[in-house]
């Protein structure tokens, strides 16, 4: 059955999306600090590599315009795999990752966390260093929730591991 609402012609049953213009300008005011701070973090406290990928995260979503169904969310996962391509790149070369300054309180954590697979790093940064519940870092991620519980599990092991620490929260 079609109906008219507002001057428009509309099928039940059929969703209709809302289509708001995104404001990628306010979403970078306001999230685009806590993109940057996960994105040292994972990257070992290597603020190079985390501007590179905010930036290029930004940028892609800009040329996306209006096809972003969840733009955070897509931004994460590029600024991820961005920030990976290039600590991939620089590992192929023969950059050294040591030596690289991180604050003096996370030398111990950053250096623990290189060890991690990208998926363990990216949801311990995201659950515990930017305080967010598994649920937004399986979004942000664009995995499943278990997959996430798992990775934090699998990285808090490695961690105590390498920090030589009973617990790890």
């Amino acid at each position: 059955m079609i109906r008219a609402v507002a001057d428009e012609l509309i099928e039940d049953g059929a969703e209709r999306a809302a289509h708001t213009p995104i404001d990628l300008d306010t979403l970078f005011r306001s999230e685009g600090d806590g993109v940057y701070r996960t994105l040292y973090a994972f990257a070992g406290g290597r603020a190079d590599v985390a501007e590179e990928a905010t930036a290029e995260a930004f940028a892609r979503a800009v040329a996306q315009g209006d096809r972003l169904r969840d733009p955070l969310a897509w931004i994460y996962r590029v600024a991820f795999r961005v920030a990976i391509d290039e600590l991939r790149r620089e590992r192929h070369r023969g950059v050294p990752v040591e030596g690289r300054a991180a604050p003096p309180d996370l030398v111990g954590v950053v250096g623990a966390l290189r060890h991690l697979s990208p998926n363990q790093r990216a949801a311990i940064v995201l659950r515990h260093m930017m305080d967010l519940d598994v649920a937004e870092v399986a979004h942000r991620m664009g995995i499943a929730s278990p997959t996430v519980r798992v990775h934090l599990h699998r990285g808090r092991a490695r961690l105590r591991e390498l920090l030589g620490t009973e617990e790890v929260d």
